[in-house]
């Protein structure tokens, strides 16, 4: 697949991903994804990975779920043995490849889906129920409570 320069794209579904869909709120929807082998001017095989998906995660806010948009662009350095990856060039994240070359590209998919999530997942438009906060229980600034230990010398220092 490098020598010959290929490429992929299509989609899959979010439901093939096992190990994804034990931390998803939900399996659906599908994963599009555009892969490129090649070689770079330092003649180090690659494979650049570009996948977007839409992934239902659970709020740790609201514990509600939600869906967030996942966009991965990386650049694979494939490699054999583990003392290579010293010489893969800046940018490059090393990828080891099996004896036999043989790589399965789902599995990669899924491993850059799964190193893009957020390691706890708050979904942005979410607030924290007045309940939680206890905003709506007291609408009184602290300092015009009567019960503030400051509020002596707050008067102290009017007069």
């Amino acid at each position: 697949m490098v020598s010959a320069r290929r490429s992929f794209a299509g989609a899959m579904p979010v439901s093939a991903m096992p190990r994804l869909c034990e931390v998803l709120a939900s399996d659906a929807g599908e994963a599009g994804y555009e892969l490129d082998f090649g070689r770079d001017g330092f003649d180090t095989a690659y494979l650049d990975v570009r996948v977007q998906a839409p992934l239902t995660l659970t709020c740790q806010r609201t514990l509600e779920p939600f869906v967030l948009p996942v966009r991965v662009e990386t650049r694979l350095g494939l490699i054999r043995h583990e003392r290579e990856e010293a010489a893969l060039p800046a940018g490059c994240e090393p990828l080891l490849v099996a004896g036999d070359g043989k790589l399965g590209l789902a599995d990669v998919i899924e491993d850059e889906l799964l190193l893009a999530l957020p390691l706890v997942p708050v979904n942005p438009d979410s607030r924290l129920p007045d309940e939680a906060t206890g905003s709506a229980a007291d609408e009184t600034p602290a300092a015009e409570r009567e019960d503030n230990p400051f509020a002596v010398l707050r008067e102290l220092k009017n007069h």
